[in-house]
């Protein structure tokens, strides 16, 4: 992907579109998913939870991807590495389940979220270190390992739950949702590229042999499995497995830009607006990718 990037920042090919212009989320909503549905007028909404297998390039890898998660998902003992971490008590002798409404199970579509008592936006998976740091447990390291597989269990449970991404009638929420549309649009790193120019603009096109995603759904199967991460993780069960902030920064990097950290409010805020973008989409956490 990276040696196309620098072609099509050469050649010109991929266009800078501007910064939308202000507009409330709701009709940022409409607009957003009025795009991909003139883009790919034969893909029916709830199928975009299927990244690149919903939209006509990815047709062709859709069978064998659809025989790997049905008969031997990658990620399943990853799912139930997070599953015996959640049951297993903190030295307290309390669980996750006592930090999180539902005992944390089925709640995943409704992260992340604004926290009008703090100002801040709360992730799932910054809510699961959270979680830990009060019961006296170190934080796990962001973006892979045990969080994730911690996520990734917790996530499943609310598979097939539609994502339901609330931004509040609050000057903050507001803030942060538009630092997040501001992110998702602008140009940055040396090949001068913004996440709309390729998941937007570009999404389902050809880049060698990869299709890139669209971003509606982006969200909807995170944390999930990638073969590109499996591939340099040897036999560690948990090594493919990423959460959305890990896959943030690789992007950042293919478009030769520093990243920022995973949980800085630059992420947070582009995770709060896109998962609000795939609202109405089914969770289902976590999925393979290529």
């Amino acid at each position: 992907m990276k040696k196309f990037l620098i072609v099509a920042a050469a050649a010109g090919i991929i266009g800078g579109a501007p910064l939308l212009a202000q507009a409330s989320p709701h009709d940022d909503l409409v607009a957003f998913r009025a795009f991909f549905h003139k883009r790919f007028p034969n893909v029916k909404f709830a199928s975009y939870k299927d990244g690149i297998y919903a939209v006509p390039a990815g047709q062709e890898r859709r069978s064998a991807w659809e025989d790997f998660i049905s008969f031997a998902p990658p990620y399943e003992d990853a799912v139930n590495i997070g599953k015996k971490l959640y049951n297993t008590p903190f030295a307290n002798g309390k669980t996750y389940a006592s930090c999180f409404p539902h005992g944390g199970l089925g709640i995943k579509q409704n992260y992340p979220y604004f926290d009008a008592s703090t100002g801040d936006i709360v992730t799932f998976e910054g809510a699961i270190n959270a979680c830990r740091v009060q019961n006296g447990e170190k934080p796990y390291g962001w973006g892979k390992g045990k969080l994730a597989a911690v996520s990734a269990y917790m996530g499943s449970t609310a598979d097939g739950k539609k994502i339901d991404v609330k931004v509040p009638n609050d000057p903050r929420a507001l803030a942060w949702y538009e630092r997040g549309k501001r992110h998702f649009y602008s140009k940055r790193g040396q090949l001068n590229f913004s996440c709309a120019d390729c998941h937007v603009y570009n999404s389902g096109e050809h880049i060698r042999g990869e299709v890139v995603s669209p971003a509606l759904g982006h969200t909807t199967h995170f944390p999930d499995w990638r073969k590109k991460w499996a591939a340099g993780a040897g036999d560690n069960p948990l090594g493919g497995l990423g959460t959305i902030e890990r896959r943030y920064t690789g992007c950042n990097k293919q478009v030769r830009q520093k990243p920022f950290k995973i949980q800085s409010d630059e992420y947070k805020a582009l995770e709060y607006f896109e998962t609000y973008m795939s609202n109405g989409l089914e969770v289902n956490t976590p999925s393979l990718r290529q």
